[in-house]
C-alpha cells in the first residue's frame, strides 16, 4: 500500500497573498490566514416515480473571511470612501500556497470582484500582545492559473 509523505503535506504559511484595489497591487504580508469557499446554490427537483427529490445545482456563491494584523488601514479606507462617496470598490485577491518541500508544486487562486461585507474601524485591547483585524466578504468568481500536481501513487 503506497502513501503519502509526511514531506508532502503543504505546509499552512507557505502562502503569498496580493490585494489588487483599483489598479494598486499590494503585498497583503500582513495575513494571517484567509480562507475563500465556493457554495453551490440547489433545487429540489421532484421526480415521479421516486420517493426522494432529487437535486439540481442551478449556481454558486463565492464567501470568504481573512484575519490579518492590524497594521493596514486600506480596507477601512474602502469603507470610509463608501460612506462619503456610496461608490463600492470590489478588489481581486491572489493567493498561492507553495512548500518547497513538497512534491505537488504550487496552487494559485485569483478571486474576482471581492466586495467587503464589512469591517473593524478602530480598535484597542491593553491586554493584548498585539492587535488582529478581519472582514467577511463575498466574490463574483474565480480563477486557477496554476494547480497542484498529483503525488507519486495518486494515479
Amino acid at each position: 500500500m503506497q502513501t503519502m509523505n509526511a514531506w508532502d503535506a503543504v505546509s499552512a504559511s507557505k502562502a503569498e497573498c496580493f490585494v489588487t484595489i483599483e489598479g494598486n497591487r499590494y503585498n497583503f504580508m500582513q495575513a494571517i490566514n484567509l480562507e475563500a469557499k465556493i457554495e453551490k446554490t440547489k433545487t429540489e427537483v421532484p421526480i415521479l416515480g421516486r420517493s426522494m427529490k432529487g437535486n439540481k445545482t442551478v449556481g454558486l456563491k463565492g464567501t470568504g473571511s481573512a484575519t490579518f494584523h492590524f497594521n493596514t488601514s486600506i480596507f477601512r479606507k474602502i469603507l470610509y470612501d463608501f460612506q462619503k462617496s456610496g461608490k463600492d470598490i470590489y478588489f481581486d485577491i491572489q493567493v498561492t500556497n507553495e512548500d518547497p518541500a513538497s512534491n505537488v508544486g504550487r496552487q494559485t487562486v485569483i478571486l474576482k470582484d471581492c466586495n467587503l461585507d464589512g469591517g473593524t474601524i478602530a480598535k484597542f485591547d491593553a491586554d493584548a500582545e498585539y492587535l488582529e483585524d478581519e472582514f467577511d466578504f463575498t466574490f463574483e468568481s474565480w480563477e486557477m492559473p496554476e494547480t497542484f500536481g498529483s503525488l507519486e501513487g495518486m494515479i
